[in-house]
């Protein structure tokens, strides 16, 4: 298990490697990782699918604008790509209600923002899925450290964002690149690092010159409002990414 210190919270993040390995070595990619996140009609999806997206986020927290129905998720996710990764975005501890979303829905991937990974682990060990742990970006400008354990199954990446308190995510506000760089670079060496928060196609490559994350997550940053995308906006987005690979590789 990985042990990240968050002021005086603990977070128990189970991780990919042995400290001290390179990120380029464990897991090689050549492009970056893009996920566009608060889908809630087929048409968005499928914009974003066709621009290049590798993932599609559904919100199921009932205080986000963006929140959608098990039903319309359900009929989504059936119209999309099989290599298209369905990635439901829960917040809090009730895994069992995430669980039945998960299943019903024909997600692929879980979101997690909450306090303790415990359970959630505990249905990600016994299940074929993918995890994806949040922790907000401004802890990584506070103290913490990384101690290793062993662990069969590892998570599969930690995400960084901006949000706190009722809104977790989707705040449209960066979070101190900064100030957090150094923390995220030293996370990056351990699992892969997906970056969220205040995104948008004309400073993703910023953030990625800046944080070198594995991937990228975008929300409202390709909104015409909230819960509806623009889709110049999203084409925008992923073709700036893919650009900034080009010119890395």
């Amino acid at each position: 298990m990985c042990r990240l210190q968050v002021r005086t919270v603990w977070l128990e993040v189970p991780c990919f490697t042995e400290l001290g390995s390179l990120r380029t070595d464990n897991w090689p990619q050549l492009m970056t990782w893009v996920k566009i996140c608060g889908m809630t009609n087929l048409e968005d999806a499928l914009v974003a699918v066709e621009a290049g997206a590798d993932a599609v986020g559904f919100v199921f927290y009932e205080k986000s604008p963006r929140c959608v129905s098990v039903e319309t998720a359900r009929e989504i996710a059936e119209k999309l790509p099989e290599g298209v990764e369905k990635v439901g975005v829960f917040v809090g501890s009730n895994v069992e209600k995430a669980r039945d979303i998960f299943q019903r829905v024909g997600l692929t991937m879980a979101q997690v923002y909450g306090e303790s990974i415990d359970e959630w682990y505990t249905w990600y060990e016994s299940d074929q899925m993918k995890l994806m742990w949040a922790v907000p970006g401004s802890a990584l400008k506070e103290e913490f450290f990384i101690a290793l354990g062993g662990s069969k199954k590892k998570i599969t990446a930690l995400l960084v964002d901006s949000g706190t308190g009722d809104r977790p995510g989707g705040t449209g506000m960066r979070f101190d690149w900064e100030g957090s760089k150094i923390g995220i670079w030293h996370l990056g060496s351990e699992i892969p690092i997906v970056v969220a928060g205040g995104l948008k196609p004309g400073n993703v490559n910023d953030a990625m010159k800046t944080l070198v994350p594995w991937g990228v997550d975008v929300v409202s940053g390709v909104e015409a409002s909230p819960g509806k995308k623009d889709p110049e906006k999203v084409r925008a987005f992923v073709r700036a990414v893919r650009e900034f690979d080009r010119r890395a590789s």
